[in-house]
């Protein structure tokens, strides 16, 4: 903290030129007088020093701007920059994006129109009290109190009733002294002022260094150091807020553990997420709903009282998420009106869909889509939970988008343009891409829950989730036993260490003893709690396996279950290395990809299909008395044969013929179109087709894709192409005739498009290029793009940031394939599988149900 206090003091010098706020901010006060006991100021020299063209390019850049718009944004540019450099983990932990000047406008001339509309009420009207609980760099209430929305004449007496929270000693710093400045600087200019212009300098006494979420978790400890700024919250706590608004931390906690930044636990705000949100979910997995975002809504809901406003941005999952199914529920239960603006801009999708998305509003900041949220709460309304909903539109760059926002001005403008949709929930409580359902009328692959519903299989799967991909998996088999070896090794000798430390210390908090040396190891949540109970672990070549670690990519995987982090019912699948099974992949739920299924022989990641869920042909179950023997039964259920077989009346229908019967339909465009948005919200369920005829097609057609796609590397080269290079096709085999080629000809780094327009002609490395790639080949999508792409992103040399790990794909061509020219094969074969599972698809029979 002093550290911080340090660095950033020259940087609200340089953007105020204002000496009053070090004397009268109760946190620098404090913090300086620490610095000047421990001698503070040799440091402060020494640790700015570096620093001093920087602090000078600020001082020049804001000399030159005059506008108060101007002036809050150069601060947002400038902070976030110097923030994301200096704390990075921080920033990532905490989830910090700072706000686009016309959202915030848009919000606050927003929350103005809800209560004037709603409460006869103004944001300038004495007693209504504002928080915002997450203030940044207080752009929200700067911006506020330059708006316009509050007199002059009101300004002194709002200023007392105005209210912020930042956990970051650094925003907290630049919020206040940016707030002050703009109050102060507004009375100077204006006349109405006099009275107050004679008041001393008044410092912004509305602001808390605090952890807004942690408000309500325990009682406030009283540091002597900090007795103003605790005096501060315990006020704060005993207000009735009635607005309340924002950008609330975005991220869902620390990307890897490695980086030992872990989310702090909130156990009473979570508790209340579970008996609401989660309560009436009905996902499986509801993780995210306890995402910083919705944690906010949560606490913000609860915060607001019996009526008021909450304006937020954020995230905008929650808007279509399958997990915040009870989410949704809850508010429309809560408020009296939800007005949300969905600014769009996921680039988690891909193709087509993340040209859609168009820009993001926060530039790099977040890759999430992004929603405004207006939240009314009026008990005395004539209607409660009332829905009105506006989509920003497709193709739209971040600039389009924010012009946009500042022509509406706020949700008046949209109600003016009649642009608002109002909402109507189904009974799934989705919102948006609302569910067939009719859907619900057919047997499910599995449910696992007690229903008089029956699951057409017995068990399922999710793919392998490693957590430390770059050792699990390589193309080299040599790689891959130098990584693991060592990194098992190391992970030893940290068991070691943490138990000879803990016999001295049973009170030692293992992540100050454990090294998070990324080139070292990768930890996991599941690893840790491992070391803590001192298993090691074994490295043995027998562990090696081959796995489809994304579509149409086979390399080699470290099979151990104490190294992966979710090894799920893979061990029923493939219990051992030559066990033969088949299994049908599909898009699990919780991600934006398009739904899709693919079929494997080996073992899938997790990633393989978007959160992948794995369907088997069989199952094993291990010889209860002859250890490492296993005997294998169908994995679909005598109740799924029955379904089929007493509708057709035929007795010959197999469980194999079933399981490429789901194989086909699933790949049916009607099936998929039909049945889109319950595809995105829940895992397939099969109808039965009218005629038997059409019930054979199916399998027929299950059965010609799954030879398809799992011999994928053996089906002819589309010949069709042409080569820059001397390269031809003669009998499924490349030769160039009476040119020579060697195997290092064939090395392939990164294939590319020779346009980014024309995918026609890939550049294969310097010396080849592919050329009249028909374009048809790149409609066959698998895992959010085409099967052709996945080739060219996998058939690559790849280095992982973090460890330094190399995983080259010419390694398996050479070692495994035995064949230097097989990434080039590869790519001309994936086009015949492609062109292939196009002609099946438009073959399948149409789609009639029973």
């Amino acid at each position: 903290m002093l550290a911080q206090h340090l660095i950033t003091k020259p940087v609200f010098d340089a953007l105020f030129a204002n000496d009053n706020f070090s004397a009268h901010n109760p946190m620098s006060m404090a913090l300086q007088e620490t610095i000047d006991k421990l001698q503070g100021q040799n440091i402060a020299n020494a640790e700015t020093k570096r620093l001093q063209e920087f602090y000078e390019s600020i001082q020049l850049r804001v000399s030159n701007i005059q506008s108060p718009e101007g002036k809050q944004r150069i601060i947002k540019e400038l902070y976030e920059s110097f923030f994301n450099n200096a704390f990075p983990k921080m920033q990532e932990r905490l989830g910090i994006v700072y706000t686009p000047i016309e959202v915030v406008d848009f919000i606050l001339q927003s929350v103005e129109d809800v209560l004037q509309q709603e409460f006869n009420a103004s944001l300038a009207d004495d007693g209504v009290q504002i928080l915002d609980p997450f203030t940044g760099t207080g752009t929200f209430i700067t911006r506020l109190l330059q708006s316009g929305l509050i007199p002059i004449d009101k300004l002194p007496n709002k200023y007392q009733q105005i209210h912020a929270n930042e956990i970051v000693l650094l925003a907290y710093y630049i919020a206040a002294i940016n707030i002050e400045s703009v109050y102060h600087a507004l009375l100077a200019q204006n006349e109405q002022a006099d009275k107050a212009k004679k008041q001393d300098y008044q410092p912004f006494k509305g602001i808390c260094l605090t952890d807004t979420f942690q408000l309500y978790e325990k009682e406030d400890l009283v540091d002597a150091i900090l007795e103003e700024n605790s005096a501060r919250r315990k006020r704060q706590k005993k207000l009735d807020i009635q607005v309340i608004i924002g950008n609330p931390p975005y991220s869902a906690g620390q990307t890897s553990t490695n980086d030992n930044n872990a989310n702090v636990d909130y156990p009473l705000l979570d508790q209340r997420i579970s008996n609401t949100y989660a309560k009436f979910s009905n996902s499986t997995n509801k993780n995210s709903l306890y995402d910083s975002y919705i944690r906010a809504i949560r606490w913000a809901s609860d915060r607001i009282g019996k009526q008021g406003v909450i304006a937020f941005v954020t995230n905008g999952g929650f808007i279509d998420g399958s997990a915040a199914d009870g989410m949704r529920s809850c508010l429309k239960e809560e408020f009296s009106c939800l007005y949300i603006f969905h600014l769009r801009g996921n680039q988690r999708t891909s193709g087509e869909q993340s040209r859609k998305e168009g820009g993001k509003i926060f530039g790099s900041g977040s890759r999430a889509p992004i929603a405004i949220s207006i939240l009314v709460r009026n008990p005395d309304a004539k209607e409660q939970g009332k829905i009105y909903f506006h989509d920003i539109g497709d193709y739209l760059t971040r600039e389009q988008k924010l012009e946009k926002i500042s022509e509406f001005n706020s949700i008046k403008g949209i109600f003016q343009q009649n642009a608002w949709q109002e909402i109507i929930p189904d009974e799934f409580n989705d919102w948006l891409n609302q569910r067939d359902t009719t859907f619900d009328n057919y047997p499910a692959l599995i449910t696992k829950k007690e229903q008089n519903e029956f699951d057409i299989f017995r068990e399922n799967s999710l793919g392998i989730g490693s957590s430390r991909d770059a050792w699990i998996y390589n193309f080299s088999q040599k790689q891959l036993a130098q990584n693991m070896s060592a990194m098992t090794d190391f992970y030893n000798e940290e068991v070691k260490k943490y138990l000879k430390q803990y016999k001295e210390n049973p009170n030692l908090d293992v992540n100050q003893i454990i090294s998070f040396d990324k080139k070292k190891i990768s930890w996991s949540s599941s690893l840790i709690p491992k070391l803590k109970n001192g298993i090691f672990s074994v490295f043995s070549t027998h562990k090696f396996r081959i796995s489809l670690y994304r579509p149409f990519s086979k390399c080699h995987m470290y099979f151990d279950s104490i190294m992966i982090h979710r090894i799920s019912q893979i061990p029923q699948i493939f219990p051992t290395i030559h066990s033969k099974n088949r299994i049908i992949c599909v898009t699990g739920l919780g991600t934006t990809k398009d739904f899709s299924s693919i079929i494997t022989n080996v073992i899938p990641d997790i990633q393989l299909q978007g959160n992948g869920q794995c369907f088997p042909l069989y199952l094993y179950e291990e010889d209860k008395k002859e250890q490492g023997k296993y005997h294998r039964t169908d994995a679909i259920t005598d109740q799924g044969l029955t379904y089929f077989t007493e509708y057709y009346a035929d007795f010959n229908i197999q469980k194999e013929d079933i399981f490429y019967y789901i194989y086909g339909l699933l790949h049916s465009e009607e099936y998929r179109q039909c049945y889109a948005d319950n595809l995105k919200k829940q895992l397939p369920r099969i109808p039965r087709v009218k005629n038997i005829k059409d019930f054979w097609l199916f399998v027929q057609a299950g059965r010609a894709l799954a030879e398809l796609h799992l011999h994928y590397d053996q089906v002819p080269m589309y010949d069709g192409v042409l080569f820059s290079g001397g390269l031809k096709i003669i009998e499924d085999k490349l030769t160039g005739g009476g040119i020579a080629f060697k195997p290092e000809d064939f090395y392939v780094e990164k294939m590319k498009f020779v346009k980014k327009t024309d995918k026609s002609k890939v550049k294969y490395n310097e010396k080849f290029t592919i050329e009249n790639i028909p374009l048809e080949a790149f409609d066959y999508i698998v895992n959010g793009k085409s099967a052709l792409e996945w080739v060219m992103e996998r058939q690559s040399v790849k280095v992982d940031k973090d460890s330094g790990l190399i995983n080259d794909a010419n390694d398996w061509a050479k070692e495994t394939m035995h064949n230097p020219k097989y990434p080039l094969e590869l790519f001309l074969r994936v086009i015949t599988v492609s062109l292939r599972t196009r002609e099946i698809v438009q073959s399948l029979p149409k789609l009639e149900i029973e």
